[in-house]
């Protein structure tokens, strides 16, 4: 009752000041409109009291739906693990360049999945393989707050979804760090987050067809991580490698200015994960997300492992970068079954996933496919392992329409970006001149130093 007549309060304060605001204009028809809009907000704020009055449905639809804004502020801290990542494992002349990207990301993200992405990938009335977006917002009425929607509100659904479509350009953001012009890289991160990531977003959780013929994939191995990782994959390779990389036949390592800030940004990350996965559940089921929880920990935990272990083996020295690339292995691994498979086989899944990740890095270095970060092979070829595990170590999905799935998601983002990327280059270029990236893209981006004392 209490939250009842706050509401009504509210909404009568809302009339008056619609009201006001007509009278002064001095119009008949817009004091006719203030006053329908007074009855609407009043209407709904009369059954929003009631709904809120059925003790059923207060308590675990309010849950659920404060569970799932939480989760989305947890998705909202990787891309705070991401910059710090990225800049950590980069050269300090361009930390600011990296930092930027980051910023332009997360905040373009949110702004385009409103704009266009939220209602093209869940457009409700499904119509084929593609279907138009438009701006997302919608008149209140209980079809967008009561648990015949979901267990959360319409705008819950929105915030936490928009946090993963932002995910996609930021993977693309570490694997052409220190050469990639920062207008050309905006453009294109814009279009893959506006337009690409919907696209096969809606084949799944819009009800496309992939969720028709029985596709899995929990929280985004393939529909996240994979896409992030091929369209990496595609940029890298029409941008080439930074300079001075591969000399001579030999690999010539360009090592990060601060390690630090690398292992922040990767338990910023693990911290995320429990929000990317847990939230997934999509309500507080107390069962479920606690299972999520173990799986995502457990095969977190057993990555790390894999990629030390194998790393020391092959590079005779315990590799920081690997184990923490190891880690996010084992998390991308486990995204899209951290419901479906067990505890002990997340163990498996996530060790394999690390040695997947350390064998990756180095099949990539050898063929020249310059990666930073190594986002390619912890997103990209971990998303494809992450996908098939769920036919391997579950019963939710067989092995054949996972095959399908990953690699048509992981196809569709490599041909779209290179694409796209391809265009920009012929047009305005997507890579700096060799004495900026010589300089420092700080510099010659954005004419500022991140630190005032240059790390040694």
């Amino acid at each position: 009752m209490k939250n009842k007549l706050k509401k009504l309060g509210l909404s009568w304060m809302s009339a008056a000041i619609i009201a006001g605001i007509a009278g002064f204009g001095g119009a008949v028809s817009a004091q006719e409109e203030s006053v329908e809009a007074a009855e609407t907000v009043v209407e709904f704020g009369d059954a929003y009291g009631a709904f809120m009055g059925d003790v059923g449905a207060s308590s675990f639809f309010t849950i659920s739906n404060l569970w799932l804004l939480l989760a989305a502020a947890l998705v909202f801290t990787m891309h705070l693990g991401f910059a710090t990542l990225e800049s950590g494992l980069t050269q300090s002349k361009n930390t600011v360049n990296v930092l930027f990207k980051n910023v332009f990301i997360i905040t373009m993200g949110i702004l385009t999945y409103a704009f266009w992405g939220f209602n093209s990938m869940y457009p409700g009335d499904f119509n084929g393989f593609f279907a138009p977006g438009s701006w997302f917002d919608v008149d209140a009425s209980m079809e967008y707050m009561s648990s015949a929607y979901a267990d959360y509100t319409w705008y819950t659904d929105f915030i936490f979804q928009a946090m993963f479509a932002a995910t996609a350009a930021t993977i693309v953001s570490g694997a052409v760090a220190e050469r990639v012009k920062l207008p050309s890289f905006m453009i294109f991160a814009t279009l893959l987050v506006a337009f690409a990531y919907p696209v096969t977003g809606s084949w799944q959780w819009g009800g496309g067809w992939l969720a028709e013929r029985g596709f899995y994939d929990f929280a985004g191995s393939s529909l996240v991580h994979g896409f992030g990782g091929f369209a990496a994959l595609a940029c890298v390779i029409i941008l080439g490698a930074r300079r001075g990389k591969y000399v001579d036949g030999k690999i010539k390592p360009i090592v990060g200015h601060s390690m630090p800030l690398a292992t922040i940004g990767v338990f910023l990350l693990f911290l995320g994960w429990f929000g990317f996965n847990g939230g997934s559940v999509l309500n507080a089921d107390p069962y479920l997300v606690s299972l999520v929880f173990v799986t995502t920990g457990l095969a977190a935990s057993a990555g790390a492992m894999g990629a030390i272990f194998l790393s020391w083996i092959l590079l005779r020295k315990p590799d920081l970068s690997m184990a923490l690339n190891g880690i996010l292995a084992g998390l991308v691994g486990i995204t899209a079954g951290a419901d479906s498979i067990s505890p002990g086989m997340s163990i498996v899944v996530g060790f394999i996933a690390g040695l997947i990740v350390v064998a990756s890095i180095i099949f990539f270095d050898k063929v020249k496919i310059d990666d930073p970060v190594g986002a390619i092979s912890v997103h990209g070829v971990c998303g494809i392992f992450g996908t098939l595990a769920v036919a391997l170590f579950s019963e939710a999905a067989p092995f054949g329409i996972q095959l399908i799935g990953t690699l048509s998601i992981c196809a569709f983002a490599l041909v779209f970006s290179f694409i796209v990327f391809g265009i920009l280059k012929v047009t305005i270029g997507v890579r700096v001149s060799e004495e900026e990236e010589a300089e420092g893209l700080d510099i010659g981006e954005h004419g500022q130093e991140a630190y005032a004392i240059k790390p040694s």
